[in-house]
């Protein structure tokens, strides 16, 4: 990281270049690639990592959100309801297993589903929530949960951006269907390229899910049902294996340098709230009615950032003709929320850079 930009993130190996590239040759040597060893290993070790009883690598995350939705049987017709505010992969998940995405309004405070708006969009059709842990902070699960249980309604959690989040306590994708997790490259817990997980508690789903991953094989060139070819090849599973160890000191980490910013912020550029403390902070988002400027701001400061995410999904062009209703808390927060640079490989001085340049800014408002 250079003294003269601070760059949003860093996806070099640091710390772990030496177990990765060990990793990566183990696979090359053995010459098994794709669901081996290394995928079973990792399976077994994230599962318990995150405290459930089974984990099913994947493709990527989206893929982990619409496998669950298939081996729930989910008919065309069939909703799922999803939050207006979150990347959009969350709901071609939804497309992607044939049912339809209803769109719900966010809690202005965390950001995540709201449960009074979740449990608004529930229709005779509704067959899902999808809530998302937005940002590395789990969404009110014992709030959905209730909608969920009294409407007779799966839960999957979308856990992409929240590796070894909890929520009061529990492992987040443990209380409900399932929970589908990311390994891109900039995720908290990242692959060097594509991967996903899903975790469950129920070995029967766990079953059918490495079935369909699979194409529905239940022996060699034997398929019992039209799966798809979503599979962690071994490459990946090996460098995740070797960075899970790792996963805990760097979330730590993260949270350090989130309590740094919470310190040195001004007043008028507000950190989103730590509603549980069980977050694992993958992004460090603020709000500002100046957003656009502060943004243009830090960039001549050297300072990269970037807005999750600018367009609802209930405004996104792919989604035009599903989306029901309007979401206003959520086309407001995109009009505000900027994220800062928070990685582990971030310094206290680069955070207090980042805090001393949103100083110098608000500063120059209130004079003009």
């Amino acid at each position: 990281m250079t003294s003269d930009r601070i760059p949003f993130i860093d996806l070099r190996p640091g710390e772990d270049d030496a177990a990765v590239r060990a990793a990566i040759d183990r696979v090359i040597t053995r010459g098994w690639f794709v669901l081996g060893p290394e995928v079973e290993a990792f399976e077994a070790e994230f599962a318990s990592a995150s405290g459930a009883a089974h984990a099913v690598g994947v493709g990527t995350g989206t893929d982990a959100i619409a496998l669950m939705l298939r081996a729930m049987n989910v008919n065309r017709g069939d909703e799922v309801i999803v939050p207006a505010l979150t990347a959009a992969y969350t709901a071609l998940a939804v497309l992607l297993a044939g049912a339809t995405p209803v769109f719900a309004d966010i809690d202005p405070e965390r950001l995540t589903l709201d449960p009074d708006a979740c449990e608004a969009a529930v229709t005779s059709r509704t067959v899902a929530i999808v809530p998302v842990h937005l940002y590395g902070q789990s969404a009110d699960m014992r709030a959905l949960q209730s909608i969920a249980q009294r409407r007779s309604l799966a839960m999957i959690e979308d856990c992409c951006q929240a590796h070894l989040a909890t929520c009061d306590g529990i492992p987040v994708g443990t209380g409900g269907t399932g929970g589908a997790f990311s390994f891109y490259p900039t995720k908290n817990l990242a692959a060097l390229g594509d991967g996903g997980a899903i975790l469950t508690n129920d070995a029967s789903l766990a079953e059918r899910l490495r079935r369909l991953r699979n194409g529905g094989q239940i022996d060699r060139y034997v398929h019992l049902e039209a799966g798809d070819n979503s599979r962690l090849d071994d490459l990946q599973a090996a460098v995740l294996r070797a960075r899970l160890p790792l996963l805990s000191g760097w979330t730590n980490r993260r949270r350090s340098l989130a309590a740094a910013y919470r310190r040195a912020l001004p007043d008028n550029v507000r950190p989103l709230r730590e509603h549980d403390t069980g977050h694992v902070y993958h992004l460090f988002v603020v709000r500002s009615p100046d957003r656009d400027a502060l943004q243009a701001h830090l960039r001549t400061s050297g300072i990269d950032t970037l807005i999750h995410y600018p367009v609802p999904l209930h405004s996104q062009p792919a989604f035009t003709g599903i989306a029901r209703g309007d979401c206003p808390v959520a086309a407001r927060m995109a009009r505000q929320i900027l994220s800062l640079p928070l990685h582990p490989r971030l310094t206290d001085a680069d955070v207090a850079r980042v805090s001393a340049a949103i100083g110098a800014f608000q500063k120059g408002r209130i004079l003009a």
